[in-house]
């Protein structure tokens, strides 16, 4: 997608704080976090968001989870954690390319 701010930063065409990848995920930092360990889980195939899933594709959804257990064995602090998707512009998504929210840290005090 030409104007896919996360297909540049896949093709490295946007610089991004790149902090894991593989051949089918690349997970930055995102650039305005929202807790002390905040990072998009982005699958380098563009897909829209989950409403728009091929059938051969569901597979996407299995490996970002699999990005997030990753993620919160390998990162101090990050083993308790949510994993937030949002699916169109009124549930808050911006970028239409699939990616999810990686939380952790201190999120929430009692």
């Amino acid at each position: 997608m030409n104007d896919c701010v996360f297909c540049a930063i896949i093709e490295r065409q946007i610089p991004s704080e790149i902090v894991s990848e593989n051949n089918d995920i690349i997970v930055i930092k995102d650039r305005a976090p929202k807790a002390p360990i905040h990072y998009l889980i982005i699958p380098k195939k563009h897909i829209k968001d989950i409403q728009s899933f091929a059938p051969q594709e569901c597979c996407y959804g299995s490996k970002m989870m699999r990005m997030a257990q990753t993620l919160s064995s390998e990162i101090a602090g990050a083993s308790e954690f949510k994993f937030l998707i949002n699916n169109g512009h009124n549930a808050g998504q911006r970028v239409f390319h699939l990616h999810a929210h990686f939380l952790a840290g201190t999120l929430f005090t009692d």
